[in-house]
C-alpha cells in the first residue's frame, strides 16, 4: 500500500503540474491575445446616403461629425490611431447589407455609425449581431431596432418612431387635431410611424380617415396632397423625411393643403430642411428635435466647429448624434482597453455620455440612449436675425415621459439577460 501511495502520489504531482502549466498556458494566450487586440487600430465607418434624398440630413456631414469626435479624443485609442471609413448605401437596402458585410469582414471595421434608412437599419443590425459587432443607429427611426430586432451589440442613438409619435401626436389630438389623414413614405420607416400615431390617435379618441403611401424619392406629390385635401382629416400628417418632407411641404403650400381649418404635422424634420424651405414656408411648424445649434453655450460651440467643415451649414440633429455616439464608443473602447463588441457595448451602457448632446445620458439594456428631446418651432420670418437662426425653443421633453418601456418592447436579447426582471436571453442566432 506504501509503494501504491507514492505512486499515485507521483502521479497526482505529475498531472497537477501538466493542469497548472496548461492553466499558465491559457491565460497567457488569453493575455496575449488581449494585448494583440489593443494594439490594432480601431476601424469605424459611418455608413449612409450620401448621394440621394437622405443625404442633407446625414451624409458628408454625419462624416465630419465623427471625424470631430476622432479629433476630440486626440486621433487615437489605446495608443492606435482611428480609421475611419465612410461609404454610401445610396438609400438601396441590398447594397447596404452588402457594404456592411464587406465593411465587417474585409475592412476589419469594429462598429458602424449613422446608417439614416430604417429598412437598412434593420438588415444592418442582423449582420451586426451575427458577428458580434457593433452598430449605432443615429439618423435612422424605426423602433424594432431596439424591441423586436434588438442586439446586444446595437444602440438607437436619436428619435424612433415611439418616441417622436408620443411626443408630437399626443399634444396635436389633445390640442384638439381628432381626425387625420397619413402622406406615408412606403418603407419601414413611413409604415412604423404611421402605425405609432395611429395608436395614439385612437387611444386619445380620434380618428384616422385615410392614407396614401408614397414611395422614397417622389418628386410630384400632387395627387397625394389632392386626396389629403378631400378628406376632410383635421391633420394632414407627413410620414416621410428629409427630401421627400421638403418636397411635399413645398407642394403643399402650392395647392394651400394644411391652410385654414386643415393643419399640416410634421412627424420628423431636419433644420436642413428648414433652411432649405425658407422661415416664410414653414412658419409654425412644431417638431421634436435631439437637438439645435443655438439652444445652450455646448450646442453653439458645436455647431461653430462643424461649421467652419462644412461650408458654413449648422449640423442636423442626426449629425450632433453621430458624434455623440462615435465619441461614446472610442471612450468605451479605452475604458475597456478591448475591440470586442460585446465588451465594449457593456462599457458603453455602464459609463453615462459625457457630451453636449446627451449630457449624463444612460443606454439602456435593449441599447436605447436615454436622451431627452427638444420640442422646436419654426420662427415667423421677421424674428430670424441670420440664416440658420431658425428655430426657438420651446421646452424640453423628458425621455423618461416619450421613451418606450424595455418591457412594451418585444426585446429578448437584452444585455444583462435578467434586466428589467426578464428571463435569461436566448443566444443570438
Amino acid at each position: 500500500m506504501d509503494t501504491e501511495f507514492a505512486f499515485g502520489s507521483t502521479l497526482m504531482r505529475s498531472l497537477l503540474t501538466r493542469c497548472l502549466a496548461l492553466g499558465l498556458a491559457g491565460l497567457a494566450a488569453t493575455a496575449g491575445a488581449q494585448a494583440q487586440d489593443a494594439a490594432k487600430p480601431v476601424a469605424i465607418a459611418v455608413l449612409n446616403d450620401k448621394s440621394s434624398v437622405f443625404s442633407d440630413a446625414g451624409g458628408v456631414g454625419s462624416v465630419i461629425a465623427a471625424q470631430l469626435a476622432i479629433d476630440d479624443l486626440g486621433g487615437k485609442v489605446l495608443g492606435q490611431p482611428v480609421k475611419l471609413l465612410a461609404p454610401d448605401h445610396q438609400n438601396k437596402t441590398d447594397l447596404g447589407a452588402s457594404l456592411a458585410r464587406q465593411l465587417y469582414d474585409q475592412e476589419g471595421v469594429d462598429a458602424l455609425f449613422d446608417i439614416g434608412n430604417s429598412a437598412i437599419s434593420l438588415a444592418v443590425q442582423d449582420i451586426a449581431r451575427e458577428r458580434g459587432k457593433i452598430v449605432v443607429h443615429s439618423g435612422s427611426a424605426t423602433a424594432e431596432v431596439f424591441g423586436k430586432a434588438c442586439s446586444p451589440t446595437g444602440a438607437m442613438w436619436l428619435y424612433d418612431t415611439y418616441s417622436l409619435a408620443q411626443g408630437l401626436a399626443r399634444s396635436i389630438v389633445e390640442q384638439g387635431g381628432k381626425t387625420w389623414y397619413f402622406i406615408t413614405a412606403d418603407y419601414a420607416f413611413g409604415h412604423a410611424m404611421q402605425n405609432e400615431v395611429t395608436k395614439i390617435v385612437d387611444s386619445l379618441g380620434g380618428k384616422v380617415v385615410g392614407s396614401v403611401r408614397h414611395p422614397v424619392g417622389t418628386m410630384d406629390f400632387s395627387s397625394f396632397l389632392l386626396q389629403a385635401q378631400g378628406s376632410g382629416a383635421q391633420i394632414v400628417a407627413l410620414a416621410n423625411a428629409s427630401g421627400d418632407t421638403v418636397t411635399s411641404l413645398k407642394q403643399a403650400r402650392e395647392f394651400q393643403v394644411g391652410e385654414g381649418d386643415q393643419k399640416l404635422a410634421v412627424l420628423i424634420f431636419y433644420l436642413t430642411s428648414v433652411h432649405s424651405l425658407g422661415a416664410k414656408a414653414t412658419q409654425g411648424v412644431q417638431y421634436l428635435t435631439g437637438y439645435y445649434w443655438d439652444n445652450d453655450d455646448a450646442s453653439r460651440a458645436f455647431g461653430k466647429r462643424f461649421a467652419e467643415k462644412h461650408g458654413g451649414r449648422m449640423p442636423t440633429q442626426a449629425q450632433a448624434a453621430v458624434y455623440s455616439a462615435v465619441r461614446h464608443y472610442l471612450r468605451a473602447v479605452e475604458a475597456a482597453k478591448s475591440h470586442d463588441g460585446l465588451t465594449v457595448m457593456r462599457k458603453m451602457k455602464e459609463m453615462p455620455v459625457d457630451d453636449f448632446f446627451a449630457p449624463g445620458a444612460t443606454v439602456r439594456p435593449d441599447g436605447r440612449l436615454m436622451n431627452d428631446m427638444l420640442l422646436a418651432e419654426v420662427k415667423a420670418p421677421e424674428d430670424v436675425k441670420q440664416g440658420w437662426d431658425l428655430l426657438k425653443i420651446k421646452q424640453k421633453v423628458k425621455a423618461a415621459d416619450i421613451m418606450r418601456p424595455i418591457a412594451d418592447g418585444g426585446c429578448t436579447r437584452l444585455d444583462p439577460p435578467q434586466a428589467a426582471g426578464t428571463a435569461p436571453a436566448a443566444p443570438a442566432k
